[in-house]
């Protein structure tokens, strides 16, 4: 029987093999993460692009928005990831006024990513006023994804956490804040809760990798939250969201039944025990009798 074939080691997914992608119309699977063991497996299971998101602050600390989610805690969160990850392509999001201060701070910043972490690029909410923002990171040698459309660090200026670009006058803008990232030197663009029709527009018009959260199909590659698509957050379900698997009512059976087991002495049975040395159970009882003599 001849031998089989050895796989092929898998490449690490760089900037030039996102074009490539692109160029072949092969979509890119995006999945956010922000745990060492979730990214060991999004990596075994061939993942192109990691993001960790500044959603950590809602799904996996508690909080009401993104806002609280400061660098330190991006920091943390993302070296665990990246620690994990050999071949996917890891973005660190940089969270709210970690950019919008000054170009200066929004380098050091980006830079912390790179350098803390081991990111591949970094990522930033906001169209054409934050294109300078862009251009001053890129020309300090950091890669910066763009985010257009419902851009959560502003959900209060946008009135929520609603579609964007639903209308001619605001989808206008988003095609010129588009361009303008492009213009600015970001190497890819997200974009977020844009009608499918507005999307493929943008798609249509700029050079560089456009990829979608909530966008509809005509787009290089798809984004997911990963506690939406595991049934893991519980407090809303965007509409875009497809659910893979459910596994809140499955931990909550397992934790449940662990409870019961040890209110009813059901665990741990001797089996989960740990013996001692053949021999050393009595030199120790013996030990302790002489001491009490």
């Amino acid at each position: 029987m001849a031998p089989k074939a050895q796989q092929p080691e898998r490449e690490k997914i760089t900037i030039p093999k996102l074009y490539e992608m692109k160029a072949r119309k092969e979509p890119v699977s995006w999945l956010t993460c922000y745990d060492y063991p979730t990214a060991l497996l999004m990596d075994r299971a061939g993942v192109e692009m990691i993001l960790i998101g500044d959603s950590l602050g809602m799904t996996m600390l508690g909080y009401q928005t993104t806002l609280p989610v400061t660098m330190d805690i991006m920091i943390t969160f993302t070296a665990a990831v990246c620690r994990a990850v050999k071949y996917a392509f890891v973005i660190g999001d940089m969270p709210y006024m970690s950019y919008q201060i000054s170009k200066e701070e929004a380098i050091r910043n980006a830079g912390r990513f790179m350098a803390e972490c081991g990111t591949d690029a970094v990522k930033l909410e906001g169209g054409a006023r934050m294109a300078p923002v862009v251009r001053a990171i890129t020309d300090a040698g950091i890669p910066v994804m763009g985010h257009i459309g419902l851009t959560p660090q502003s959900y209060t200026q946008l009135g929520g956490y609603k579609a964007q670009g639903r209308d001619a006058e605001t989808a206008q803008r988003l095609i010129a804040d588009a361009e303008a990232l492009e213009e600015a030197g970001a190497f890819a663009i997200l974009l977020e809760c844009i009608p499918a029709p507005v999307a493929k527009i943008i798609h249509e018009r700029v050079k560089v990798p456009v990829y979608g959260l909530g966008s509809g199909k005509d787009v290089d590659g798809q984004l997911m939250i990963v506690h939406d698509m595991i049934g893991m957050f519980e407090r809303f379900t965007p509409k875009f969201v497809k659910r893979y698997a459910n596994l809140s009512p499955i931990l909550l059976e397992a934790f449940s039944k662990y409870r019961e087991e040890v209110k009813s002495e059901k665990f741990p049975q001797p089996e989960h025990f740990y013996a001692m040395a053949e021999g050393e159970l009595e030199k120790l009882l013996s030990a302790l009798k002489r001491r009490r003599a």
